[in-house]
């Protein structure tokens, strides 16, 4: 089992410390200061020093309501602190720009323990002997994984439904002077089911799940109750000669082993496979696990 943190040539972003179920994070010029339930140890640095670092502090509402989803809450500015503004990923060969920003529900528009999953899905994508690989991304939010697979040359599908998330990861592909993803706003497990039915293939796919979610009509998604079906469309729709799927799950209940265990009783021809945990690792070496993931590779010898 794997545990990955960022690479440390990503100098935009940095979590300076956590501990009593918060985190102080850089992201670019700005340092923000939001709730971490996972937090559970004591912080490194004085209350003090974590009021003068933050540029914004998250207050939460009531925490989580009945459905077990996150309520929303308010954000506390410094005077100097901007609504917006952009990062720069940068690691080795890849490079892209991504455009932040304060929301409602805590969120900035990124999840930084992603990028040794994005360095993941760029280097696999180079090294098919494809001229260009068909990747989806599913539950795609502000498209991190997308710009990865499109600055290898896959030709990428991106798909939430959510629009505004969708206009957001649009606006990071213009951002990276990058185009031609194609955009879908749907309902991902009708769209996987119409996709099966087809017989479209792909090289690639990308899950990377909510553990609650609706779709564009409605549609509750439900982690533990539907992540099996998902995993078997989605293993109807990849080229079973040469592809990759990368499993991201968020949900507290699920650990790296139940990644592994969905994807192997799921696909029975897997040529490689890994699995572990994302993690950041603080200034004081704190670290602290936001999620777990399988990747997966199909390779016809």
């Amino acid at each position: 089992m794997q545990i990955l943190s960022p690479d440390k040539q990503w100098k935009d972003y940095e979590l300076i410390d956590s501990g009593d179920f918060e985190k102080l994070e850089r992201f670019g010029r700005f340092v923000v200061r939001r709730p971490e339930p996972k937090a559970v140890w004591a912080k490194s640095l004085s209350d003090t020093e974590w009021e003068q670092s933050a540029d914004s502090t998250f207050k939460q509402g009531a925490g989580f309501n009945k459905s077990g989803k996150e309520d929303s809450g308010t954000w506390f500015n410094k005077k100097n602190m901007a609504e917006q503004w952009t990062i720069s990923y940068k690691n080795n060969d890849l490079n892209f720009k991504l455009r932040l920003g304060l929301t409602a529900f805590k969120h900035v528009g990124v999840f930084p323990e992603q990028a040794p999953n994005w360095d993941y899905i760029y280097k696999t994508i180079k090294d098919m002997n494809i001229e260009k690989p068909r990747v989806l991304n599913l539950f795609a939010y502000t498209g991190g994984a997308s710009l990865s697979a499109k600055l290898a040359g896959a030709d990428v599908v991106h798909l939430d439904s959510v629009k505004q998330v969708v206009s957001w990861a649009r606006e990071n592909m213009e951002l990276s002077k990058l185009d031609n993803i194609r955009w879908i706003i749907e309902d991902a497990m009708r769209f996987m089911k119409r996709e099966a039915k087809r017989g479209n293939k792909y090289n690639g796919i990308i899950l990377d799940p909510p553990a609650y979610g609706h779709g564009t009509d409605g549609e509750k998604w439900k982690l533990d109750e539907n992540i099996f079906e998902m995993l078997t469309n989605c293993k109807k729709t990849l080229d079973e000669d040469n592809s990759f799927l990368l499993l991201n799950l968020y949900s507290n209940g699920f650990s790296a082993i139940v990644a592994d265990t969905l994807t192997n009783s799921v696909f029975s021809n897997i040529s490689e496979k890994t699995f572990g945990e994302l993690v950041l690792e603080d200034r004081f070496g704190k670290r602290l696990p936001l999620s777990v993931f399988s990747r997966i590779k199909m390779i016809k010898k």
